[in-house]
């Protein structure tokens, strides 16, 4: 093995993706399997990942497992299975979460017309759907000494993205939470374990679709501003994903902790001017 593939190595490291079914996270996966790794989608549907697992078994060993991600029992359940399955825990990606309707500002509303029991349930989701399974699963990496966690923050923590307010409130308490559990587990459990975030750009998925295509596949006037204020002058690809991850899941990224890495094509540095 030379010296990049020794530097940037997760042969036979065992990593948990929550969310699993996404396509983020699918494009995650397919990445890290193709590196050595063997893979546990986690998704609160197990038949969500059924066709990435069939698609990527050709490449290494994977397998999905039903997961609601807000629920401990259960969460303590499946690292249970996976320590008799695999004797550790070295990566834990925490993909899982989403939006709603009423956590949303339409065009046509205000502020004081968001719901707040969808407020609540997102930012449960957002937030409570990474730290559960950061404690879960970030306890075995505390007893074994090693391990890499990476969040899910975004674009819309530093600067307000309009109609978002739920989703950019509970990602804002992810990159917070990401810093200090880093130190938390580097302070108290050695300097093997590290907690860290990406920040997704624009990307088209499942959720967004919607939002940012009409159905013939141009770009909405969300879709057409979102371009605008990205530099490279596109969406990002899926794939684009998976440098970032490899990297900070590797010994390349050992001293690197609490950070939240951009994978944005620019956007987070244009002022729009």
């Amino acid at each position: 093995m030379n010296y990049l593939e020794n530097l940037f190595n997760i042969k036979n490291k065992v990593a948990l993706i929550t969310g699993g079914g996404g396509v983020l996270a699918g494009k995650m996966a397919e990445g890290l399997i193709k590196s050595g790794a063997k893979v546990v989608l986690l998704d609160l549907k197990k038949e969500s990942t059924q066709d990435l697992v069939k698609k990527l078994s050709n490449f290494g060993e994977i397998k999905g497992m039903s997961c609601n991600v807000l629920d401990k029992s259960i969460l303590e359940g499946i690292k249970d299975k996976i320590l008799s399955d695999f004797g550790k825990i070295d990566i834990l990606i925490n993909t899982a979460g989403g939006n709603m309707l009423g956590a949303t500002i339409s065009p046509d509303q205000t502020i004081f017309d968001m719901d707040m029991n969808d407020f609540d349930k997102v930012t449960e989701l957002n937030l409570n759907g990474s730290i559960l399974p950061s404690l879960v699963f970030g306890k075995v990496m505390a007893e074994q000494g090693s391990g890499s966690i990476i969040n899910m923050s975004s674009m819309a923590v530093n600067r307000a993205i309009t109609r978002v307010v739920g989703y950019s409130a509970s990602k804002a308490a992810i990159t917070n939470f990401t810093r200090w559990m880093a130190v938390e587990m580097a302070r108290k459990f050695g300097d093997g374990i590290r907690v860290n975030a990406l920040a997704p750009g624009f990307f088209i998925g499942k959720q967004n679709k919607a939002l940012l295509t009409n159905e013939d596949g141009t770009y909405t006037e969300r879709g057409h501003t979102i371009i605008q204020n990205t530099p490279m002058n596109r969406f990002g690809e899926a794939e684009e994903l998976i440098g970032a991850t490899l990297f900070l899941c590797s010994d390349a990224a050992r001293f690197i902790t609490g950070i939240v890495l951009p994978v944005d094509g620019g956007f987070s540095a244009f002022s729009g001017v």
